[in-house]
């Protein structure tokens, strides 16, 4: 079997802090996994000793659309972040996409020629 991971992927064309980003890809990590652990336990399982994430980034709300269709598709855990409106964006802004914990074969065919962030 090959390694489990998570991927993030963050949108670029929005006016986001650090802090922001790092909160909303903390939301994308937590909900997706709890995905995991309850749709693949196994991969969820293998996946808690190193938590492993990758975080990227995508240039629009498109992109974040594209990753979770083929994430859905392909039966794997994800979560799109939507932001609540509180501080920095409009309500319902989706800020990120998260897909995994997963086998990292199968989310690079998603997500592998993205760059970091």
């Amino acid at each position: 079997m090959s390694a489990i991971k998570q991927v993030i992927a963050v949108r670029t064309d929005i006016k986001m802090g650090r802090g922001k980003t790092a909160a909303q890809v903390g939301h994308a990590c937590v909900l997706a996994a709890e995905a995991a652990r309850v749709s693949h336990p196994d991969w969820w399982n293998e996946w808690w000793d190193t938590q492993e994430k990758v975080v990227v980034r995508v240039p629009g709300y498109g992109d974040l659309e594209e990753i979770r269709r083929e994430a859905a598709r392909a039966g794997l855990p994800h979560h799109m972040v939507r932001d609540a409106g509180h501080t920095q964006l409009a309500p319902g802004t989706a800020t990120c996409v998260s897909v995994g914990p997963a086998p990292e074969h199968l989310i690079d065919r998603i997500t592998g020629g993205l760059s970091l962030l």
